[in-house]
């Protein structure tokens, strides 16, 4: 059994409203203007109000090299990602006390949007007091999908060490992947859904020290799964070129809601024995408006459990990895009562899909 017990944010400096950055693809692209008209009504649709990003609107309007985007993501990646890691450790909405980096027993960091080696975790080492024989797990690659994948992985460590801790970092820098010369549809797709996030959570085992240190709401992480469908490379993820990460952002992706992810929801359930009455709520990912539609009509469930997947998808857009703990973090802090499921669900490149069955605690 593995509890949530902390969720923190890092959350960049620089906001754009939706019609900001509508504004800026009209003049980015102005010698396409024909092929471009025909996609902005994709900014209306997506039902974004605001985005945040680690850079000014300036820096998009330059071209910039692969190993520019990447050197800045190295340096802003850690700033933000310390930002999340301390609001997590020491939030007292979900802490009775601050908990040390010295009681943390592994790092999961998890990002599709820069590279490092070492990875990032080691310069979070140098940067706060963790232990040296802190233990180090890197995810990368898993896109939407990453930080379901990331919770499901500290349950599967801290289930085999129910007396350890382990700090799942998210951080997601979307804007520095914008391709400026990209007239593609993928391009501007991305570029009406993606914001810049960072995100940690505190995952504690069932016989840590730690457990105390939780307030009421924290949720226990009971199962998961992951379900990847063979043959669909091209729906989701990066092209890489000499200018950097070009996005692959297929229009099929709410259509494999409807069979893809419809198929893995109802095997899930089943092999649980539940029910989606028994759902209290989806702390789901929001890949987009179509894609929370999508699952909504696939489970014949009641819109307002998906509430915050909407709601942060309105404030912040679709922040890859680190999205589902902003999720997570708006439903910990509601009065759930105890013994109510939740499901984590994520997206991401593969074609996969991640699911966690979750037990609220009041």
């Amino acid at each position: 059994m593995t509890y949530i017990c902390s969720v923190g944010l890092g959350i960049p400096k620089y906001q754009l409203n939706q019609n900001e950055v509508k504004q800026l693809v009209q003049h980015l692209f102005i010698n396409s203007e024909r092929q471009i008209n025909r996609l902005l009504p994709v900014f209306e649709n997506a039902q974004i109000d605001n985005r945040q990003f680690v850079v000014p609107s300036t820096w998009f309007l330059e071209d910039h090299s692969f190993k520019e985007r990447n050197d800045l993501f190295m340096k802003l990646a850690k700033h933000y990602a310390l930002k999340a890691m301390d609001d997590c450790l020491t939030n007292p909405d979900f802490l009775l006390e601050t908990v040390a980096y010295q009681d943390i027993d592994m790092i999961i960091f998890v990002s599709s949007t820069g590279i490092a080696a070492p990875t990032l975790d080691t310069h979070f080492m140098n940067e706060r007091p963790f232990r040296q024989d802190v233990q180090r797990m890197p995810l990368w690659g898993l896109g939407c999908a990453g930080g379901a994948g990331g919770l499901a992985r500290a349950r599967d460590w801290l289930t085999a060490n129910p007396d350890k801790t382990a700090l799942i970092v998210c951080c997601e820098l979307c804007s520095l992947t914008f391709q400026k010369g990209d007239v593609t549809k993928s391009n501007i797709v991305g570029t009406a859904l993606f914001g810049d996030g960072i995100s940690a959570a505190l995952a504690v085992g069932a016989q840590s020290p730690l457990v105390k240190q939780k307030k009421g709401g924290a949720p226990k992480l009971l199962q998961s799964h992951t379900y990847t469908k063979k043959d669909s490379l091209s729906v989701m993820g990066w092209n890489v070129t000499n200018a950097g990460f070009e996005v692959i952002f297929s229009k099929s992706i709410p259509a494999l809601v409807r069979s893809f992810w419809k198929e893995h929801i109802q095997l899930f359930l089943a092999n649980h024995e539940l029910t989606e009455a028994d759902i209290f709520a989806y702390i789901a990912h929001p890949g987009g408006r179509k894609v929370i539609e999508a699952m909504q009509k696939v489970l014949h469930a009641d819109p307002r459990k998906f509430c915050y997947s909407r709601e942060i998808l309105k404030k912040h857009g679709n922040m890859s990895s680190s999205t589902v703990l902003y999720v997570l973090r708006e439903w910990m802090n509601e009065k759930i009562p105890t013994g109510e499921k939740s499901i984590i669900s994520a997206l991401g490149p593969g074609f996969s899909s991640e699911l966690i069955l979750l037990e609220w605690e009041s």
